[in-house]
Parts: structure tokens; C-alpha cells; sequence
């Protein structure tokens, strides 16, 4: 199969082409690198330097690349950048997506899996969190992804494009040489690992008054392989669509835990401090993945937290400066 890549030159998106390339795809990589980093796409990709806030080149990009399928990873994904920016983020998350959409629709490309967040979900009223719990989205950010989703499902019965819409709970985790390494950063584990190196003087805890066992957040962790292999599943099952999936693990771990988690991975101390709750932080985020296992055969294999924390701290001393570029 052929397969077209938006944003993979990205964190996740890296990681598919890599898996792509070993399941024997060809593959095309359309980037802009305004996030992304050159060097970690794969060499045996073909890649392409592409804006999808440019219509007519992503046209001629997708028309060029004579696809059979099309992963759409390309975003912006920092929450709190949306909240400041949110012009930013519906331009190039919404109007964006409608530009890959509709090159897709032109190139008659008929499988088309979305990456989406469980950002979408907002606070839920309940856990785990199912794909038909209300949909309550408190940031720019999480609203962009609920659109594109609409959006998705419209192509997808007007015009025959077999989609799978995955909204991903919090995503962790290393592959060989390629690891997570976003300017700024804003995830958990990197940012323990960054307190750890000394790149930041300590790493804080938002809230310890929350609802749960230990008073901190508690969220639902996937390694990035896991996540991309229900990709890979996707794929060869869209002769028809598949509608929407979360992709986690059920299994939450609260911020101590995470904390924990470093000191043991890494064999040091991890400088901490405390602040309070942030404004929209839920008390915990925990998926019900029954569908993707169900739909799909996916069983994540390697979203323990020793595998997740283990394989970014494997990553980051091989790349101390991260990609470098």
C-alpha cells in the first residue's frame, strides 16, 4: 500500500513512517517542519515540504503522491498556545484539514484515518471515558479536533472516503531513534526527563487537592508504538468505515506516580515543585479502549510505565540536544 503522512516529521507521525516502512508500505511524507524535524523522517520516505494551510499545494502534493491511504497527523497540538492564539489553531487544524480533505477527495484517495484527542471529551461526567460520553471540549485546541471530526464524517458519507477517527489519550514513549522532541514542550514525561537533565531547575505539580487516590491528576498513558500499530490496523480494514476510536490503556497513573516513575527509570532525583490546580484540569482522564480492541484486535503491549519512561530516557541521553536542527 502507498501511504500518504501528513506531519510525519512529527512526534507521532515519525513513528508511522518508520512502522509504515517495516510493514513494507510505500510511503509519502508531506511536512512543513514549522514543528516537525527533517531528520526524523525515515531516509527510504519520500518527503515532500508542504504548508497544509496552502490549498493548491497540497492539491498538487496529494494529487502527486498517488496514494492508496492517507494518515492526517499534521496540527497544532499545544493547549495552551490555543487558549492565546486560538486564530492559529482553527486556521490550521480546521481550514487546514478541509484543505487535506479535499485534496484527498480530488486524488480519490479512500481510506483516511484522522488523529484526534481525547482533549474533545473536556471534563468528563464519568469513567472510562466511552466515544458516545458527551463531547465538551474547554480549549481552542480540543474544539479545532471535535470540528475535524464532523468534518470527517461529512467527506466520508457525501463523497465514499473510509475513515477511522482515533482520539488519543496522553502519549508517551521512544522508538529506537526517533523520540519526542517538541519546542516548547509541554508533556509530562519530557519535561520530568528535562527537570532530571538540569534543561529546567525543577518539574511542578499542578494540584494535590484533587479527588483521587494521592490528591494529584490522574491521566491514561499509550506508547507512541502502541498507538501507531492501531494505525497499521486501521489501514487494511477500511474497505468501510470505522467511525471513532480511543486509543489508551485503561490503566491511569496519577502525577506522584509519574514522579515516582522518573526517579526510578532514570536513577535520580527529580526536583520538584508545587503549584496550584490549572484552570480545565480535570481530577483524571482514563480511556475505555473495549472498541479498539474489539474492532481492531489492538492490544498495547508496551504502555507499562517503565516501558514508557524507560524508552524516552533511552532517547533523550542518545539525543541530549533532541533532533538538533
Amino acid at each position: 500500500m502507498r501511504t500518504l503522512v501528513t506531519g510525519g516529521a512529527g512526534y507521532i507521525g515519525s513513528v508511522a513512517v518508520a512502522m509504515l516502512l517495516e510493514r513494507g508500505h510505500d510511503v509519502v511524507v508531506l511536512d512543513s517542519v514549522e514543528r516537525g524535524h527533517r531528520s526524523a523522517v525515515a531516509p527510504d520516505a519520500k518527503f515532500v515540504q508542504c504548508d497544509l494551510r496552502d490549498p493548491e499545494a497540497m492539491r498538487s502534493a496529494v494529487r502527486d503522491a498517488n496514494a492508496d491511504a492517507t494518515l492526517h497527523f499534521a496540527a497544532l497540538h499545544l493547549v495552551p498556545e490555543s487558549v492565546k492564539r486560538p486564530d492559529a489553531y482553527y486556521r490550521t487544524n480546521v481550514v487546514g484539514g478541509i484543505n487535506v480533505l479535499d485534496a484527498v477527495k480530488e486524488a480519490g484517495i479512500s481510506r483516511f484515518v484522522f488523529s484526534s484527542t481525547a482533549a474533545v471529551y473536556g471534563a468528563p461526567e464519568s469513567l472510562p471515558i466511552r466515544e458516545d460520553s458527551v463531547t465538551r471540549p474547554i480549549t481552542p485546541y480540543g474544539h479545532s479536533k471535535l470540528m475535524v471530526e464532523q468534518i470527517v464524517r461529512d467527506y466520508s458519507e457525501r463523497y465514499g472516503i473510509n475513515h477511522a477517527i482515533f482520539r488519543y489519550f496522553n502519549v508517551a514513549g521512544a522508538k529506537g531513534r526517533l523520540g519526542e522532541d517538541h519546542r516548547p514542550e509541554t508533556h509530562i514525561i519530557p519535561l520530568a526527563i528535562e527537570a532530571v537533565t538540569g534543561k529546567r531547575s525543577a518539574f511542578t505539580v499542578f494540584g494535590t487537592d484533587y479527588e483521587t487516590a494521592d490528591g494529584t491528576a490522574v491521566r491514561d498513558y499509550v506508547h507512541v508504538v502502541d498507538l501507531v500499530e492501531a494505525h497499521l490496523l486501521a489501514l487494511e480494514m477500511l474497505d468501510t468505515s470505522l467511525g471513532t476510536l480511543n486509543l489508551g490503556t485503561r490503566n491511569g497513573f496519577s502525577v506522584r506516580e509519574m514522579v515516582q516513575a522518573v526517579e526510578l527509570a532514570t536513577s535520580k532525583k527529580l526536583p520538584t515543585e508545587y503549584g496550584p490546580r490549572r484552570a480545565g484540569d480535570p481530577p483524571a482522564l482514563i480511556a475505555d479502549s473495549s472498541k479498539a480492541r474489539e474492532l481492531l484486535g489492538w492490544s498495547p503491549v508496551h504502555s507499562s510505565l517503565d516501558q514508557m519512561i524507560g524508552s524516552h530516557w533511552d532517547w533523550v541521553r542518545a539525543h541530549p540536544n533532541g533532533y538538533a536542527e
